[in-house]
């Protein structure tokens, strides 16, 4: 597992198709539908036509969570949804990449949402920890 101060995940032993496809079934399993789905690899190709390896980043939302969080913060959509990447490197290794609700949502300072970031964490952590 690898962290950031706004994100965690870990390297996965699957393809890349494989593991977006994975990723989403096992969101849907935590409640989370997904959004949005951005290509950044095809949006860069096509804008810039620069080259890099796969790259999505799929906005997750869990509907009663983020109706939660917007009764208790009404801006707090201008950090929705929560931002999961599958991405492949260079040498074809693949990563699954969580937005860390706890370190986004610590913002707000309010502790009714606090509760709720920490509620999303563990979903999110599930679906990580399902991945292989």
């Amino acid at each position: 597992m690898h962290t950031a101060k706004y994100g965690f995940g870990k390297a996965v032993d699957m393809k890349f198709d494989q593991a977006l496809e994975r990723v989403i079934a096992e969101l849907q399993k935590e409640g989370f539908g997904v959004l949005t789905e951005i290509d950044v690899q095809a949006t860069l190709k096509k804008k810039l036509d620069a080259d890099m390896p796969p790259y999505r980043i799929l906005g997750a939302c869990n509907p009663p969570l983020a109706h939660r969080a917007l009764t208790a913060e009404p801006q707090i959509g201008l950090l929705l949804p929560c931002n999961v990447v599958v991405r492949q490197d260079e040498a074809g290794k693949v990563y699954v990449e969580f937005m860390d609700p706890n370190a986004v949502l610590e913002l707000v300072n309010k502790p009714e949402i606090t509760r709720l970031a920490g509620e999303v964490r563990q979903r999110l952590e599930r679906v990580m920890a399902a991945l292989p």
